[in-house]
């Protein structure tokens, strides 16, 4: 299995393409559709489906573009289905830096905390509130990775001012659902460079 990282947009937001032999997953596409098109192609591989770590508007931004280009279908946690379509939930109402609000349509399948199945991949979707009340980590043990959108990055956290963020369950989060991973479980973040469990750990100051 291969993970290519992608910023994408105006936030520099972190899209994974995730890849088993000629299929792939893709998360969080925010933004520059055309961008992600042209990486899938030079990989030559087929995009399966659409994972959400939530809906906020920088990871968004591309999903209709991509789901339709594709011909794929989206998961995102039940918490936020409605926030695909509410500029005003996603964010995109509220930031200068967005020329026009972000607006996408349901997801056809909603996230639940659990092993679960796309052929061929499998992994484990883990419920990380806090940075937004639906955000989930994706965790693929066997391959000793994770993709945790907005909750934990190299030596810091995903911020708590937005709707439905609260710092307290954002730590809980953490210290329950990503610190309880291996140590040397590769961490890949919504914003920014990779790191290990065992960095946060140790250096995080938001968390030591």
């Amino acid at each position: 299995m291969e993970i290519e990282q992608l910023p994408l947009g105006t936030l520099g937001t972190n899209c994974y393409l995730i890849m088993e032999g000629e299929q792939a997953l893709i998360v969080d596409p925010g933004d520059e559709a055309d961008k992600l098109i042209r990486m899938i192609e030079r990989r030559n591989v087929k995009p399966v489906a659409i994972l959400l770590t939530h809906a906020h508007f920088d990871h968004i931004g591309a999903v209709d573009a991509v789901r339709n280009h594709y011909q794929i279908e989206v998961y995102v946690h039940q918490e936020e289905q409605e926030w695909l379509s509410n500029p005003d939930l996603n964010g995109s109402a509220m930031f200068s830096m967005v020329t026009s609000t972000i607006s996408a349509n349901k997801a056809e399948h909603l996230l639940q905390p659990g092993k679960m199945e796309i052929s061929p991949f499998h992994f484990e979707v883990r419920h990380t509130p806090g940075h937004s009340p639906g955000s989930v980590s994706f965790i693929f043990a066997k391959e000793g990775f994770a993709i945790v959108g907005d909750t934990l990055f190299a030596g810091g956290i995903g911020r708590t001012d937005l709707p439905g963020g609260d710092t307290a369950t954002l730590i809980t989060s953490i210290e329950k659902q990503l610190f309880s991973l291996e140590d040397r479980m590769t961490i890949y973040p919504g914003h920014g460079p990779k790191t290990t469990i065992e960095i946060e750990k140790q250096s995080n100051p938001f968390l030591t």
